[in-house]
């Protein structure tokens, strides 16, 4: 089912019809008698047809059925008439946004995590809102819900691999497959999702402390590389130049000693303290 115009006109017009049928109602009844029942029933023909007024907010529609059945949808803003007979419902068609709350599922890895989304929405179909699902509104923060919960099990919590997609580097891309993933469920009930973002992530209670200590050992094994690898470039540089410069002849028992204490200087956490050799190389 899908949303058509449905009948209307401008009320203001109207108003003016009705206050004439009124006075003219009123000038039979306290007119000649003969004429009073003719009087009455312009009344009453009057307030049945003041039933089909109704108002139109700006950004909001009203659903129009007659005898149950979808007879169109009025979007035109202001005071307008209708069929007396038709029922109205009112749909707002403005944006909404709402924030999920912190589901605990498990990644890919099979790590719980606690996540939750902020999902922007709107109604564009106010057909499909009201007549596809039962409550449209209920039926969206489940729907969304249900989406987070099934894109969060897709990817891990932080990627091991390069370049691999995980919940807490790859944010656009996440966001964009959540997205995909409400506007899919969201579809059938009318509804456009304008945007849809994580607002939450982190790990569960239990293994938090746990996937802390794991982040900082990997955090201090890269350190450690990175550090060991420029001390060896350094060392390599500085022998070179030493053989480059003739500033001194060692053999390659003195050049391991040489390159023990550089590197010991070098990746060492704390500063060294020098030891003066008051002899000779090899004493």
């Amino acid at each position: 089912m899908n949303e058509h115009k449905g009948f209307s006109v401008p009320g203001i017009p109207f108003v003016a019809l009705f206050l004439v049928l009124a006075v003219v109602g009123i000038a039979l009844i306290l007119g000649e008698s003969t004429f009073a029942v003719v009087g009455i029933l312009f009344e009453v023909l009057g307030v049945f047809l003041a039933r089909g007024f109704f108002q139109v907010a700006p950004n909001t529609g009203q659903v129009l059925q007659l005898f149950g059945k979808y007879a169109g949808t009025v979007r035109d803003e202001g005071l307008r008439w209708t069929n007396p007979f038709y029922t109205r419902q009112r749909i707002s068609l403005r944006v909404r946004n709402f924030e999920s709350g912190k589901l605990k599922v498990n990644d890919s890895d099979g790590n719980p995590i606690e996540i939750a989304a902020v999902v922007v929405w709107q109604v564009v179909d106010t057909a499909e809102a009201v007549f596809c699902v039962d409550d449209y509104e209920n039926y969206v923060h489940i729907q969304s819900e249900s989406a987070l919960r099934q894109m969060a099990q897709s990817y891990p919590y932080d990627g091991s691999a390069e370049g691999q997609p995980s919940l807490r580097s790859h944010g656009e891309e996440i966001n964009t497959h959540l997205r995909d993933e409400i506007q899919a469920r969201l579809g059938k009930a009318g509804v456009q999702v304008t945007e849809a973002r994580i607002s939450h992530l982190a790990y569960a209670q239990e293994i938090a402390q746990a996937m802390l200590q794991r982040q900082q050992a990997g955090a201090i094994v890269a350190a450690r590389s990175r550090i060991v690898e420029g001390a060896v470039g350094m060392v390599g540089m500085a022998l070179e130049e030493l053989r480059k410069q003739g500033v001194v002849e060692l053999d390659e028992e003195r050049k391991a000693a040489m390159v023990s204490n550089l590197l010991v200087v070098l990746c060492g956490e704390r500063g060294t303290q020098p030891v003066l050799n008051t002899g000779t190389l090899y004493n």
